[in-house]
């Protein structure tokens, strides 16, 4: 070995050995370091200096959040209906030495658990629940799952149901309700529209009777109120016309004038009788009409006199 290669090789080595002493992890990643096949510590993000030789990265592992899915799988209900169940699951590496060395394969073990936790809980299920309560099912399988992968460094965050399919025939017997109820519930909605309508309609009857009721009250009212301001009216004017007969007696001439109003009404209504009546009544006595007429002046003396 000459005196150029010896340097050049001592070169390389040391190239190498930096090479192999620094280690650079990207951020949200951890890499567990082993030094003789035991472990020794967990490299964080950034500069890291090993031995080379001695120390080796054993396993890298990312601290971000992973989406897996949970391949599809036939559970069954309480009431014996199988379903096609598949869904997504969510975790994250916290313990990086944990996750290196508490399972083989922590993502095998987290996929099966979380498949038999939820074949357990839709087995207590019956059918129509297990689509009204999916928020109840993803609950229990993270909590099932997240207490036991704490041994294995992993946090599970959510667990999400992408899908549930029932036999055909199933699917054709929902419907059917499905179609059944809405039918229900149109008759429902179109007896609670007559019943509805008749209410309105007797209660408006009913307004329209009260009102023409009120209405003929108030007429009846107005009427009455009327013939009682006639009959006042009437009588105060036959009243007056009394007070002014009277008047006209004690005048100088209105005995005479009276006499003779008397008397002339007395022919008069003989007359209206003959002519509307076949039979003619006559006083026996004539002088009757003297007498009356004389009984009449003989009032209006008295009258006077008062």
């Amino acid at each position: 070995m000459d005196l150029i290669t010896f340097p050049l090789i001592i070169i390389v080595l040391s190239v190498l050995f930096v090479l192999q002493a620094v280690k650079v992890v990207p951020q949200q990643n951890a890499w567990v370091l082993e030094r003789f096949g035991k472990y020794q510590k967990t490299l964080l993000p950034g500069l890291n200096i090993i031995i080379p030789f001695m120390d080796r990265v054993a396993y890298k592992h990312s601290l971000k959040e992973v989406a897996m899915d949970v391949p599809s799988q036939v559970c069954i209900t309480k009431d014996n209906t199988q379903l096609q169940v598949d869904g997504v699951l969510y975790f994250q590496v916290t313990d990086p030495m944990r996750a290196s060395y508490g399972s083989s394969n922590f993502i095998f073990a987290i996929t099966q658990l979380a498949q038999t936790s939820l074949r357990s809980v839709i087995g207590r299920l019956e059918l129509d629940k297990t689509f009204e309560e999916r928020d109840i099912i993803n609950a229990h399988v993270v909590s099932v799952l997240d207490e036991a992968a704490t041994n294995w460094g992993v946090k599970v965050l959510r667990y999400e149901i992408k899908d549930l399919v029932p036999p055909a025939a199933i699917l054709h017997s929902m419907q059917a309700q499905i179609t059944a109820e809405r039918e229900k519930r149109a008759l429902i909605a179109a007896s609670e529209g007559r019943k509805q309508e008749q209410i309105n309609i007797a209660t408006g009857e009913r307004e329209a009777f009260i009102q023409r009721s009120e209405g003929e009250k108030q007429a009846a009212i107005n009427k009455a109120q009327g013939e009682a301001a006639a009959i006042l009216a009437v009588a105060e004017a036959n009243a007056s016309a009394l007070r002014q007969i009277g008047a006209a007696t004690q005048s100088e001439g209105g005995v005479s004038a009276m006499n003779l109003k008397v008397a002339e009404q007395y022919v008069e209504a003989f007359q209206n009788m003959a002519s509307k009546n076949n039979t003619l009544i006559v006083p026996a006595n004539m002088g009757d009409i003297s007498t009356l007429i004389s009984s009449a002046l003989k009032i209006v003396d008295g009258q006077k006199a008062k």
